[in-house]
């Protein structure tokens, strides 16, 4: 996601310059068949396009609030596995302890059942976030004009990396062949680790009450990865996707017409403010209509999207750091100031 600074004048215009070329080509072509052929007929009342310009604007804010309200729920959801996360780790460093065991473990063979509990965590944000980073038909980073900015100013670690490669060091052989052997592997993550509780509670390791506050936070884990799965495979509805794209389409293409008899009435030359004006009132439509779309899915790995590898990383650090490992990994950096 973009942080730190905005988007600069650069970075808009190569994003949208297919759309800028498009426009001068619909607005220069009628007008100079008006001016050079004489062909009047095509100028149109500017009123019905005003209203028509007035509608569409309408659909446009509709689909960019919802689209926004789906980014910000998707925020919302890693925002609470943050928290739950760190309250993971707390739960696990304090209570997981010799205190009931019937035969007490090593302050070192302890600390191993603290990683194991924590490496299993990381294990299933890894295997979250590659699973919501898969293609989906409806998405948009993978046309021309989204794959192409994203290729020429970031990239995404679950695109250019495998997840076999990612989950490797986080678990066991044995668990590591379970997991790859299912569809969803995040969810199988979560089902080893209330396994190793149901283990840790027999062993005397952790006793009844604080084995239920345990499970109710893996029970949060499987909330917000259903939270996340349902944003990621039901699609803004393309009903209104689409017909939000043919209006703005057919407002752009009458918008020149409209305005040529305008600027005929000021003289001669000032016709050909007609080109400029349209391409400028054009592209502010065709821009808002991308920015809703870049907006519809906060998974699929854009600029716009939540940052989850950034947001595991630093869930990563802070759970190393409550059991003071040495080898902690350093926070992710924006790149051109975009967060993945």
């Amino acid at each position: 996601m973009h942080s730190g600074n905005n988007y600069s004048a650069k970075e808009v215009l190569f994003w949208t310059r297919r759309d800028i070329y498009a426009l001068l080509i619909i607005c220069t072509i009628p007008t100079a068949l008006y001016v050079h052929l004489d062909w009047k007929w095509l100028a149109l009342p500017w009123l019905p396009i005003a209203l028509l310009g007035t509608a569409v604007a309408f659909v446009v804010g509709f689909k960019n609030n919802a689209s926004y309200d789906r980014t910000w729920e998707a925020r919302k959801v890693w925002g609470a596995i943050v928290n739950s996360s760190r309250t993971w780790g707390i739960m696990v460093k304090d209570y997981v302890s010799n205190k009931h065991a019937l035969k007490p473990l090593s302050a070192d063979e302890l600390k191993q059942v603290h990683q194991k509990l924590y490496n299993r965590h990381f294990a299933w944000l890894t295997a979250l976030r590659y699973q919501l980073r898969e293609p989906r038909q409806w998405e948009a980073i993978y046309k021309a004009h989204n794959a192409e900015y994203k290729n020429k100013w970031f990239t995404i670690e679950e695109h250019a990396n495998k997840l076999e490669d990612a989950l490797k060091p986080y678990l066991s052989n044995e668990e590591y062949k379970i997991v790859m052997s299912k569809s969803n592997k995040a969810t199988q993550i979560i089902a080893l680790q209330s396994a190793h509780l149901k283990e840790l509670l027999e062993l005397g390791l952790i006793e009844d009450f604080r084995h239920m506050d345990l499970q109710k936070v893996l029970a949060e884990f499987l909330n917000n990865q259903g939270a996340s799965e349902r944003i990621k495979n039901f699609p803004y509805p393309r009903q209104y996707a689409t017909l939000n794209l043919w209006f703005i389409k057919l407002f752009v293409f009458l918008l020149p017409l409209g305005m040529l008899q305008e600027f005929d009435k000021l003289g001669d030359y000032y016709v050909w403010l007609t080109v400029p004006f349209s391409v400028l009132s054009g592209w502010v439509f065709t821009t808002m209509e991308k920015i809703g779309e870049a907006s519809e899915n906060p998974f699929e790995g854009s600029a716009n999207d939540v940052p989850i590898t950034s947001i595991s990383r630093t869930i990563e650090i802070d759970l190393r750091e409550m059991l003071n490992e040495s080898s902690v990994p350093s926070p992710l950096k924006p790149v051109n100031n975009i967060l993945s």
